[in-house]
């Protein structure tokens, strides 16, 4: 049995992804409203009370969880299935509001011997996927850029629980910096400068680093949030320039042209489901593809970089 955290609109993703791959599992819920919601959107009954009340009041044999709650409310979540010995889970990224959640997480996580994977599911896209097989084909990738800018005029009138929005980078702008690293290499030596403020983000408003990673390739960032600008990666092989603008998609560079066209994806599953979602499930209840999944610790180590990114 499968305990699926949450209510809201990522839980609703995820309950599809679980029917359609013939799981059996319990949605645990907070409020009648949200659940009476998505009752009504999935068909599927909300155990409501909250998750301790759940924990604590059930004996049923849990193997694995997936945590869809809200940012502010992940670490708790995890806090608590791991105390009743819930040793698989899959948390929405970032698994915690800040770094000291995460890296407390992970320090419960390894004293219960819990196995948690942080739900990264750009690393799933189709348009990822294709440009892994041209990587390798090319033998790697040489250098690679990223841009993280956020649009603030969007963000700033959200209405969101204490310390997300300050905390925005770590909460939402990794999924741009996790997929870079992801398919670029991990960072050994880097350098990065952050200014400005917004009255929603104090601690930073524009950013910019380079470096080196493990296997040798340059990176280099840059972002602007009180700027235009949107999310796009971009990988160097000697053969291609592979441009993800937007994620979803894959565009290529050939040598000795400028031209930069649209690669076709089979996308049927991201299509039918949010992008990634299926195969990130799939890879988290079985051995398929598990190796792109991102491990707690690996996420950790993650973190720390990302909070020197972010001026935090």
């Amino acid at each position: 049995m499968i305990l699926l955290v949450g209510a809201g609109t990522m839980a609703k993703d995820y309950a599809k992804v679980l029917q359609a791959q013939n799981q059996n599992f319990i949605v645990i819920g907070r409020g009648t409203k949200s659940a009476d919601i998505f009752f009504k959107e999935t068909g599927i009954n909300v155990e409501t009370g909250g998750l301790e009340h759940f924990l604590t009041k059930n004996q049923l044999q849990i193997s694995q969880a997936i945590i869809a709650v809200g940012v502010e409310q992940l670490f708790s979540a995890a806090s608590l299935l791991i105390k009743h010995g819930i040793r698989r889970i899959l948390i929405e990224k970032p698994a915690g509001l800040t770094l000291d959640d995460i890296a407390s997480l992970h320090q419960q996580a390894e004293h219960q011997g819990a196995e948690i994977f942080v739900a990264y599911n750009r690393r799933f896209y189709s348009s990822v996927e294709k440009a892994l097989e041209i990587i390798e084909e090319d033998g790697g990738v040489q250098s690679f850029n990223f841009e993280i800018t956020e649009w603030g005029h969007v963000i700033a009138p959200l209405s969101k629980a204490e310390g997300v929005k300050e905390n925005w980078f770590l909460g939402n702008t990794t999924h741009v910096v996790d997929l870079a690293f992801f398919l670029g290499g991990t960072p050994k030596d880097f350098n990065c400068y952050t200014s400005g403020s917004l009255d929603w983000h104090t601690r930073s408003s524009s950013f910019a680093g380079a470096g080196i990673c493990d296997n040798g390739a340059l990176f280099c960032y840059h972002g602007n949030w009180s700027a235009p600008g949107r999310w796009s990666v971009e990988m160097l092989t000697r053969e291609h320039r592979l441009i993800f603008r937007p994620m979803e998609k894959l565009q290529i560079q050939k040598l000795g042209s400028v031209a930069q066209e649209f690669i076709e994806i089979s996308d049927k599953l991201d299509v039918e489901y949010k992008p990634g979602l299926f195969k990130q499930v799939q890879a988290f209840l079985s051995d398929i593809e598990k190796d792109k999944l991102c491990p707690l610790s690996q996420h950790l180590k993650n973190a720390r970089i990302y909070a020197k990114m972010a001026g935090y």
